[in-house]
């Protein structure tokens, strides 16, 4: 058990949160949610002893092992990647290591043979006989395969990097267990068997992520810290999320009797606690839901942006876009080749590929920024495109306007004074005097809500995503996919956030140096299928001539 007690940071007089009361049991899993700058990743800083808070203390019962994810990718580059994942346990490396050492002594003494004898012992009550099998299934099971496992940390590239850290975090079953964006750099097959992990997971988790799917798949519980006050709420993400939405709409009718309030409420834990029976934590969770007091359901606090992309110049005709025979080869290595399709009205559609420099490459080219390839692509009469790109620093570097004057820049309609300019960014959440902040020194953010009021000013009706999600915070996740699943144009886009991806896409489309394949199905359809996966294999078995 963990108990946070009368907790509180300040950094100067910039309060992150105050007189927290928390405690978290064993068998659950914590989602730490807040808005960007909230002190989410410092809370497990704190918790871990990392950092010190100003007030308050953390305690723990006694014996329990904390293990925690490492953001420093180059801290065990001297090691083996094995030895790097055993050393998650460090009683029980400590332990391995006085034992090797001692046998390793050519003046082996009594006292070194009693002491060896109490190693030995403890080394098999801490299953230390199965550590290296146990660390290499873990590293299998994250996608680094068995030919990595003797060479150094530093030999790896930096996903694998990510891969070994969290083997390490996981590894040897620890009580207390704290994940920082755990899912970063992950694949979707990794993710699912993380998921599936943490679902069954016995002991306490405590894990911040940006990933709402994957916080809906392992979070018996949210703690949503707003407005320096941190509470935690039974549920997933997604039942924290409509909750709160609920409440809010709720505290704006005020006309609404209060029975009529408590019965919406009631069935609307009905609802998910019947959807809870369905997920993988599925008895505790529905008892919990069950178990909730109406009246422990706010509104929050938390601001969403307002990324609509309705303010269409012009209706978008039949004729949407046309690909014939696309390819690019980039020193001398094929992204794609005999690309080929029609994207018809209405379709929203994924673009995948092994590796993102692939879907870059082909947005460029859709964008006009990359001239050189093979094949044509056609736009419709009555289309215009506008994009996304995944890097937007020449948008904003040298750059020395105003966010005002900056966002002017994009739109040529009459309507648009300083006014109409300012109010635009004030749906963006840019109030009073922060539109005059000049755009290069924004934070990544900022700078993506910035390229999204670009995109809405510009009235497209075609729309380009590569990597939408980067930089930004949950709410701004959220109200970007509603924003894209409300469009009534087609659009193209690429994601790492499976929600997203599995509520707006319509269609899939998925890059090779072979051709592509292309399905008329949802995200979660596509990848489960056993006909998509053989048509890959065979692909990527092609000899390309």
């Amino acid at each position: 058990m963990i108990n946070v007690s009368n907790l509180s940071l300040r950094f100067g007089k910039r309060v992150l949160f105050e007189d927290v009361n928390l405690k978290f049991t064993p068998g659950n899993c914590y989602g730490i949610i807040g808005a960007n700058g909230a002190g989410k990743s410092t809370f497990l800083k704190i918790v871990s002893g990392e950092v010190d808070p100003t007030t308050g203390s953390v305690s723990f019962t006694p014996g329990e092992r904390m293990s925690v994810l490492k953001q420093n990718h180059y801290e065990f580059d001297e090691f083996t990647v094995l030895e790097t994942v055993m050393m998650g346990n460090q009683e029980l490396y400590k332990v391995m290591k006085e034992k090797d050492a001692i046998y390793m002594k050519e003046d082996f003494t009594d006292a070194d043979g009693e002491r060896a004898g109490e190693l030995e012992s403890l080394f098999a009550e801490m299953d230390g006989w199965n550590a290296e099998s146990n660390a290499a299934t873990l590293l299998s099971n994250l996608g680094i395969k068995e030919d990595l496992h003797y060479k150094l940390v530093k030999e790896l590239d930096g996903n694998e990097k990510v891969r070994v850290l969290l083997a390490q975090a996981l590894f040897g079953n620890p009580d207390i267990l704290i994940l920082d964006e755990p899912t970063n750099d992950l694949d979707i097959n990794t993710i699912a068997w993380l998921e599936d992990f943490l679902a069954g997971y016995e002991a306490i988790v405590l894990v911040v992520s940006h990933d709402r799917h994957f916080l809906d798949h392992v979070c018996t519980h949210i703690v949503d810290i707003d407005f320096g006050k941190m509470n935690i709420y039974t549920g997933n993400y997604s039942f924290w999320y409509e909750s709160s939405q609920l409440a809010l709409k709720q505290r704006a009718d005020q006309n609404k009797k209060m029975e009529d309030k408590v019965k919406e409420l009631q069935e609307f834990i009905r609802r998910f606690s019947a959807n809870a029976s369905k997920s993988k934590q599925a008895t505790s969770r529905k008892k919990a839901l069950e178990k909730l007091n109406v009246e422990e359901i706010k509104p929050s606090n938390r601001k969403y942006p307002a990324i609509m992309f309705n303010q269409m110049d012009r209706e978008p005709g039949d004729q949407i876009l046309h690909v014939e025979g696309l390819s690019k080869t980039v020193n001398g290595e094929v992204y794609f080749k005999d690309v080929t399709f029609m994207i018809n009205k209405g379709d929203k559609i994924a673009l995948l590929a092994e590796n993102s420099l692939v879907t870059t490459a082909f947005y460029d080219i859709l964008a006009g920024r990359d001239k050189d390839f093979g094949g044509e692509f056609k736009w419709g009469v009555t289309i215009t495109p506008t994009d996304m790109p995944i890097e937007n620093a020449e948008y904003f570097e040298g750059r020395d306007e105003n966010l005002v004057d900056w966002l002017r820049n994009y739109t040529s309609k009459p309507e648009a004074d300083e006014q109409f300019i300012r109010g635009f960014l004030g749906k963006m959440l840019f109030s009073g005097e922060e539109v005059l902040k000049k755009v290069s020194v924004l934070s990544g953010g900022e700078k993506m809500r910035c390229m999204f009021s670009k995109m809405m000013l510009q009235g497209a009706n075609f729309l380009l995503f590569d990597e939408p999600t980067n930089h930004l915070d949950l709410e701004s996740i959220t109200a970007l996919n509603n924003g894209m699943l409300d469009f009534r144009g087609s659009m193209l886009f690429t994601s790492r956030d499976h929600e997203l991806t599995q509520t707006v896409a319509n269609r899939i489309i998925e890059l090779t140096p072979n051709g592509v394949i292309d399905k008329l199905m949802s995200y979660d359809e596509y990848i489960n299928s056993d006909v998509v996966k053989a048509q890959r294999e065979e692909m990527s078995g092609k000899i390309i001539s």
